[in-house]
C-alpha cells in the first residue's frame, strides 16, 4: 500500500476518538483542505507538520505511516493469541507434584561441571507454573544477586513428555524450553535435553530433574543452584550415574 494511503487509513483512525476533522485542524492549526488532502491519501505533510500531529495525538512517526491493519485481523490476532494460551495450558495436566525440584544441565564445552538450578513447580488444578532459578555461583546468605537465570513459565504434557515453556526475566529475556520423561527406573527422576543460552548463541544439553524431598528450605536450594563439579561430594549420585551411564542421552 502507498504511503499516501497508509496515511490516510491511519490519520482516520487517529482521528475517530475526536469531536470533529475541523476540532483537529483547530487544535494543529492546520488548513482544513490540506488535511482532507491527507484524509484522502492524495498528500503528504512534510516534516514539521507530520511532527506537529504526531505529538497531538501522542505517537511516533512510524505508527503515522506504517502499514495498516487489515479490517478484522486485530480481531483474528486476537482469537490466535487466545487459541495458542489454551492449547498450551489445557489438559491433559502434566503428572508431576508441585514442590521444589533440582535440575541439572551438563555445561556445553566442560564435562567435568553440571550446571544444577532450582525448580519451583507450582499446581493450581489442571494448569501447573513454574520458577527457575540458575546462578553461577554460590551466593549470600539471602540468596545471592549473581541470577542470570529467573524463569518463570508453564509446564504441559504431550505424548508422556513434559515440557517446561519458560522465559527469562532478567535482562536476557530469552526463551527456555525443556522436553523431559520419567526415566525407567524405580526412582522417580525426570531426564531428557534442554535449550540454553551460551555466548554464541542457543545450545542443547542433557537435562536431570529430581524432587528434593528433604524439605529443605526456599533460600537454601536457591543457594544450592549455581556449577557443580562431578566430584563434589554434596552432588546427587543418581544424578552422576545418569549422566555418565548415558541413560539421559537415550530418553
Amino acid at each position: 500500500m502507498p504511503i499516501r494511503q497508509n496515511l490516510a487509513v491511519n490519520l482516520r483512525r487517529l482521528i475517530r476518538g475526536h469531536a470533529s476533522v475541523s476540532a483537529v485542524c483547530r487544535a494543529l492549526g492546520i488548513n482544513r483542505t490540506q488535511f482532507e488532502r491527507y484524509l484522502q491519501g492524495q498528500a503528504v505533510p512534510n516534516k514539521a507538520t507530520a511532527q506537529l500531529i504526531c505529538d497531538y495525538f501522542k505517537i511516533d512517526e512510524n505508527e503515522l505511516y506504517r502499514q495498516p491493519e487489515i479490517e478484522g485481523q486485530a480481531d483474528e490476532y486476537a482469537s490466535l493469541r487466545q487459541k495458542l494460551y489454551e492449547n498450551m495450558v489445557r489438559p491433559p495436566s502434566p503428572a508431576i507434584a508441585g514442590g521444589t525440584y533440582f535440575t541439572y544441565f551438563s555445561v556445553p564445552g566442560r564435562p567435568e561441571l553440571l550446571m544444577r538450578s532450582v525448580t519451583f513447580v507450582r499446581r493450581e488444578a489442571e494448569l501447573v507454573t513454574f520458577r527457575r532459578v540458575t546462578r553461577w555461583a554460590p551466593g549470600d546468605g539471602q540468596g545471592g544477586a549473581r541470577v542470570p537465570g529467573n524463569h518463570y513459565g508453564v509446564v504441559i504434557s504431550r505424548l508422556n513428555w513434559i515440557y517446561f515453556n519458560g522465559i527469562n526475566s532478567r535482562q536476557t529475556s530469552e526463551p527456555s524450553i525443556l522436553a523431559l520423561q520419567w526415566a525407567s527406573i524405580s526412582e522417580p527422576v525426570l531426564v531428557g535435553k534442554a535449550i540454553v543460552l551460551t555466548g554464541s548463541g542457543p545450545a542443547f544439553v542433557t537435562a536431570i530433574m529430581r524432587q528434593e524431598v528433604t524439605r529443605i528450605g526456599k533460600r537454601r536450594a536457591m543457594q544450592m543452584a549455581h556449577i557443580v563439579s562431578f566430584d563434589d561430594p554434596g552432588l546427587d549420585q543418581l544424578v552422576v550415574s545418569l549422566i555418565r551411564e548415558g541413560v539421559a542421552n537415550s530418553a
